[in-house]
């Protein structure tokens, strides 16, 4: 059935994602990320997430030892520097940052920092690709924090990252625990050899996959993805692939309706903060009782690899 304004007060939380390209000098990208934090913040945004691995250009494109020079712990300084944005305009960050949690001991994670400046939680990635050109098994290792949501002072949110947009498991947990929110930093990209062919049919799949999550759940979805065409060096300072990736950017907030609110331009670096009416969650999933009608006592073999 269609879904109706709610007839209750709104209660909007502005959304900012921020997207960029990056090079190869990581102090240069942070000073640029928090450029466009604040840029989103003195917009009004109470809620800012930056898209996959700011810091740095997408390494995962080689298996290079030298990389994990780049890993950072948490508290860290990106965190740090990100957690005085969060005190100063009293606002929520969703910060990506290569984590070194011990020695040998990586991460792809994202932080939770409070608008107090204290960070409210860490999740790690859970699905870890392994595909030409993102090699993050060489990397990271497979997270350990589950699925979670965090009640914070702007709303209730749950976080995955980028690989984890394809599954829609872990919206689905998250949403469980009352996400009214899902955030997905990103850095996702074409093969530019293969853009001409199946660039349209993958950015879609991207999307709407995505979109199929907030009908899914009722909630919002925002997905910042990175920008830019980049080629990886390697020691010698030789590119490790002829094309490298180039990244599709199109960052974009989903309503619990599935459609797009904002997006933002391929290649180019910018800010998008979209007002999220929160209210209009209990329109969608009463209107679209999905997680009333699961069948939760069918659903065992979800836990199983494959179902012969």
């Amino acid at each position: 059935m269609p879904l109706r304004r709610s007839a209750t007060s709104s209660r909007v939380v502005r959304v900012g994602l921020t997207q960029m390209a990056c090079d190869a000098e990581p102090d240069r990208n942070l000073a640029q990320q928090l450029a466009l934090t604040e840029r989103a913040l003195r917009k009004g945004a109470n809620i800012v997430c930056t898209q996959e691995l700011f810091r740095s250009q997408y390494f995962c494109q080689s298996e290079d030892h030298r990389f994990f020079a780049l890993a950072e712990s948490i508290p860290g300084p990106s965190t740090d520097a990100l957690a005085r944005l969060a005190r100063k305009y009293g606002a929520v960050i969703v910060a990506s940052v290569f984590e070194k949690r011990a020695a040998g001991l990586y991460h792809n994670t994202a932080v939770i920092i409070e608008s107090d400046g204290t960070i409210r939680g860490i999740y790690r990635k859970m699905h870890i690709p392994d595909d030409p050109l993102y090699y993050e098994k060489f990397y990271f290792t497979p997270g350990d924090t589950g699925f979670r949501a965090w009640s914070t002072s702007q709303g209730t949110i749950g976080v995955l990252i980028c690989w984890d947009q394809w599954f829609p498991e872990g919206a689905r947990l998250t949403a469980l625990q009352g996400a009214e929110m899902l955030f997905y930093p990103t850095a996702i990209g074409w093969h530019p050899s293969e853009k001409a062919r199946y660039g349209t049919a993958q950015h879609a799949a991207w999307e709407v996959m995505q979109r199929s999550h907030a009908v899914a759940n009722g909630c919002f979805v925002c997905a910042p993805n990175r920008t830019g065409h980049e080629h990886i060096l390697d020691a010698r300072g030789r590119a490790v692939s002829r094309d490298g990736l180039r990244f599709w950017g199109q960052s974009f907030v989903a309503g619990p309706d599935g459609q797009v609110l904002r997006r933002a331009p391929v290649e180019r670096t910018a800010v998008l903060v979209v007002d999220c009416d929160l209210s209009q969650i209990e329109v969608s999933r009463t209107h679209w009782p999905f997680l009333r009608d699961r069948r939760i006592d069918a659903y065992g073999d979800l836990t199983r690899r494959f179902t012969d």
